[in-house]
C-alpha cells in the first residue's frame, strides 16, 4: 500500500525541506578552493541545531556526520573529512534534517572554481533530469513515468545512470516506500497516488553506471573513477502538477554555476 500523508504531516515536512534548503544554501556560501567538507559539515550542523532541528544522516544506521559531501568521483554517501577542496573539483552535498518526527532530505553538487566543460554539462544535464522526473511525480502516473523520465534525458546527453541507488519515500522515516529508481520504462511500477511524499534524487556518471563502496562502509565511488552528479528534491503527489517541498532557489541567490 502506498504511504500517504495528511496535510498537517505534509507541512511539518515541508518546513524540514524548507530547512534543508535553507541549510545547503549555508553550505552553498562556503565551497571554494582550500575549505575541507568537514568544516561545511560543522556549517551545516550548527545552522540546523540553531534552528530548533536535529541533523537527519548524523548517527543514522552509524553515519558519523551531518553531510554525505561526495568529491568527484564519489556518488553518495562520502564522509567529510580534513581534505581540502580544490580548483576544478565538484563536491554533491547531501543533507537532512529530524523536526517534530519527520524528515528532510535534499542534495546539491556544486562546482568549485572553475571546472571543465564536460564537467559542467554533467552538472546542468543531471539537475535537469531530476526536473523531468519531477513533471511526471503526478496522481496516477507510475512510477516507471518518473524513471524512464530521468534515464532518458540523462542518456541522451551521453550520460549513464546509476542503477543501485535509488530515490524513496520520506516521512517519519529516512527511508520509506516507494523505491523511485532513475531507470525504467513508462507505465511500470507502483502507481503515484495523491499524498504520497517522495524524493526523486538522479545520480548521473559521465563514464560508465557501474559503482562500488570503498572500504569505509559509506563511500560510494564509479568504477572509472570519472565525476559523478547528484540532485534531489522532496516531492509531493498532487492531482495535475507536483508540490516541490524542497527548493534550490536559497542556493542560487548565493551561488552560481
Amino acid at each position: 500500500m502506498a504511504i500517504t500523508r495528511t496535510e498537517e504531516e505534509i507541512e511539518l515536512l515541508r518546513i524540514n525541506a524548507d530547512l534543508v534548503s535553507l541549510t545547503l544554501a549555508e553550505v552553498a556560501k562556503q565551497v571554494k578552493p582550500g575549505v575541507t567538507t568537514l568544516a561545511l559539515d560543522k556549517v551545516a550542523e550548527e545552522f540546523i541545531r540553531d534552528h530548533g532541528a536535529e541533523p537527519g544522516f548524523l548517527g543514522y544506521n552509524g553515519f558519523p556526520n551531518t553531510l554525505c559531501t561526495s568529491v568527484n568521483d564519489a556518488v553518495v554517501h562520502g564522509i567529510p573529512s580534513n581534505a581540502e577542496l580544490k580548483d576544478g573539483d565538484i563536491v554533491s552535498v547531501d543533507c537532512g534534517t529530524k523536526y517534530q518526527g519527520f524528515y528532510g532530505d535534499s542534495a546539491y553538487t556544486f562546482a568549485v572554481g572553475e571546472v571543465s566543460a564536460e564537467v559542467k554539462k554533467l552538472l546542468q544535464v543531471t539537475e535537469q533530469s531530476l526536473f523531468k522526473g519531477i513533471n511526471e511525480a503526478i496522481h496516477g502516473n507510475r512510477i516507471g513515468d518518473i524513471s524512464s523520465a530521468v534515464q532518458m534525458h540523462a542518456e541522451n546527453n551521453g550520460f549513464s545512470v546509476v542503477r543501485e541507488l535509488v530515490g524513496h519515500g520520506l516521512g517519519r522515516n529516512m527511508h520509506e516506500k516507494p523505491e523511485v529508481p532513475n531507470y525504467g520504462s513508462r507505465g511500470r511500477g507502483s502507481k503515484l497516488v495523491e499524498g504520497m511524499v517522495i524524493c526523486i534524487e538522479p545520480m548521473v556518471n559521465i563514464g560508465t553506471k557501474h559503482i562500488y563502496q570503498e572500504d569505509d562502509g559509506w563511500t560510494i565511488k564509479t568504477y572509472d573513477h570519472k565525476p559523478s552528479a547528484h540532485y534531489e528534491l522532496t516531492v509531493v503527489i498532487r492531482k495535475g502538477e507536483p508540490q516541490v517541498l524542497s527548493t534550490f532557489k536559497y542556493i542560487e541567490e548565493v551561488y552560481k554555476l
